[in-house]
């Protein structure tokens, strides 16, 4: 174990246990705990850490509030047509969304579309891990969910609609990573306002206003008051076609609902889930148009250095950490074994 100022390095398989060990002490099912920890570990060897192993926290402090059921089972809602849907029956969004996946794709797979519909879950962790595999599979896919309600609108100053991300996932052949991004309707995700409190760090300039729409730095001030969606307006209006489609559209939670609702207790809002998959063999590209994709993404990569591509720079982490090790901050990693 080598340490790095604040920091301690450790193996891939160390990162696992120290997410496992948590969440089944404080009694989340075996079949929740895996899908947990396949996404929190998999962020944290990504260097996304405000998706990695902080969030186990949250989790923890969900259950012992008796907020979530540690070990809901996920029921899937008899259907017609190219819909699938899942009560998570008060849990979390891990375990039903690994339910539902095969039989999203073998509905895509018959339809050329089709969409995958989670109700009443409590999802913490990053979208591309949720749809990666997807693409792995040839389908193009994209996803949805509520996040923390802690957004402003354009010009506004108070929250009014969550941080509500949103995925996309498109495949590039056998062997290939898929292109995937990830990310929040807000200027940045909430949890990364959390992970600067914790250390002690001040914001950059255009991420928050205080509880009184001044522009702040302040990490404590920025989650009284509210984050800026990114791009203006432009953001703002994807926030709200994510809250549209992930609550009103499949009969859920808004997130100023779901915040009301909430005990405050530091983990995810209760709220739904909405997954779409894509067969590309529907369509009229078919798979030489798919081949023809993928080699204009390669070739943006290389007729546009230093750009890069989204996506880049997490695989390249997850590379390295898989070689070197992972580095985890000290105080985060001391207190995980605590909960252990």
């Amino acid at each position: 174990m080598a340490q790095d100022q604040d920091r301690i390095r450790i193996s891939f398989e160390q990162v696992r246990q120290l997410a496992e060990r948590p969440l089944l002490r404080c009694g989340i099912s075996r079949e929740h705990a895996d899908a947990m920890v396949d996404a929190v570990s998999l962020a944290e060897a990504d260097d996304a850490k405000s998706h990695g192993l902080y969030r186990i926290l949250g989790c923890v402090e969900a259950v012992r509030s008796g907020k979530v059921d540690p070990g809901a089972r996920p029921e899937v809602v008899p259907t017609s047509g190219a819909v699938v849907r899942i009560d998570a029956k008060g849990g979390f969004a891990l375990h039903p969304l690994r339910v539902g996946r095969p039989l999203l794709a073998e509905k895509a797979k018959q339809f050329g579309i089709a969409a995958l519909a989670v109700n009443n879950c409590y999802h913490f962790s990053a979208l591309w891990a949720d749809i990666e595999p997807l693409a792995e599979q040839g389908l193009v896919a994209l996803s949805c969910t509520i996040g923390a309600y802690n957004v402003a609108l354009a010009g506004g100053s108070t929250p009014a609609f969550g941080t509500n991300p949103f995925a996309f996932a498109f495949p590039r052949g056998t062997g290939r990573t898929p292109f995937v991004f990830d990310l929040s309707s807000s200027v940045v995700a909430k949890g990364e306002i959390e992970l600067r409190r914790r250390a002690g760090e001040s914001l950059p300039p255009g991420w928050a206003v205080d509880s009184q729409g001044a522009p702040t730095t302040s990490p404590e001030e920025a989650l009284k008051g509210a984050i800026l969606p990114f791009g203006g307006h432009k953001g703002a209006a994807l926030g709200l076609m994510v809250e549209l489609l992930a609550g009103p559209l499949i009969g859920d939670l808004r997130s100023a609902e779901a915040f009301t609702a909430d005990p405050k207790d530091a983990g995810p809002l209760r709220g739904g889930y909405l997954m779409l998959a894509i067969d590309p063999g529907h369509f009229a590209g078919g798979e030489g148009k798919l081949d023809a994709a993928d080699a204009w993404l390669t070739s943006l990569a290389e007729q546009h250095r230093p750009a890069r591509l989204p996506g880049t720079r997490r695989h390249a982490a997850r590379r390295r950490s898989m070689a070197e090790g992972v580095l985890v901050s000290r105080p985060l990693h001391d207190q995980l074994l605590e909960l252990c």
